[in-house]
């Protein structure tokens, strides 16, 4: 079988390519034949992971064909919503779904979210805040921002004192890219 994505060079780390091909056989089936397997969503794409390895799989490869396969579910998704109960309900939906993200927003900055163990590390609190405003932004203004902006933040890590929790920051973010892929 020949490989799906380019390979590391053999002692570069890349993703294991068993996992790799095994989750986007899946993916394929769930996708071309949904209802005949386990039904997959746009996050359950971007919380995909797997192991590293010497010589797997190109990461770089396999994360663009993760967000190019996010895309493609929630499309899918909101295009068979659309079909069932309209564009006002869909937009209705998104509006209902981005309320639960909405309180954290109105939080001072510094206090968006719980801060690490005291002997771990976080994300940078200043770095999260700004891009919490650029999301307020786009809530309140109208601002551009779309779920490519969002994937691809990056925060410095910083001592627990001048951090934020990057579970609970990852999470919460994966939640934004939902909804403005729902928007796109």
């Amino acid at each position: 079988m020949a490989d799906l994505f380019p390979r590391v060079r053999t002692f570069a780390l890349g993703y294991r390519m068993a996992e790799v091909d095994e989750y986007f056989n899946h993916a394929r089936a769930a996708y071309e034949q949904p209802g005949l397997s386990d039904e997959l969503a746009a996050i359950d794409v971007r919380r995909a992971s797997f192991d590293l390895k010497r010589g797997g799989y190109s990461t770089a490869a396999v994360d663009s064909a993760l967000d190019r396969l996010e895309v493609a579910f929630a499309v899918r998704v909101r295009e068979r919503f659309i079909k069932e109960h309209g564009h006002d309900a869909w937009m209705a939906e998104l509006a209902r779904r981005a309320q639960v993200l909405y309180p954290r927003l109105r939080r001072p900055a510094g206090e968006r979210f719980a801060a690490p163990g005291t002997l771990h590390t976080g994300y940078d609190r200043a770095e999260v805040d700004a891009a919490l405003d650029r999301l307020t932004a786009f809530f309140d203004q109208g601002r551009p921002l779309t779920a490519e902006d969002v994937r691809s933040l990056t925060f410095k890590r910083r001592r627990a004192w001048g951090a934020y929790e990057e579970r609970v920051v990852d999470a919460y973010l994966a939640r934004t890219v939902d909804i403005l892929l729902g928007a796109a």
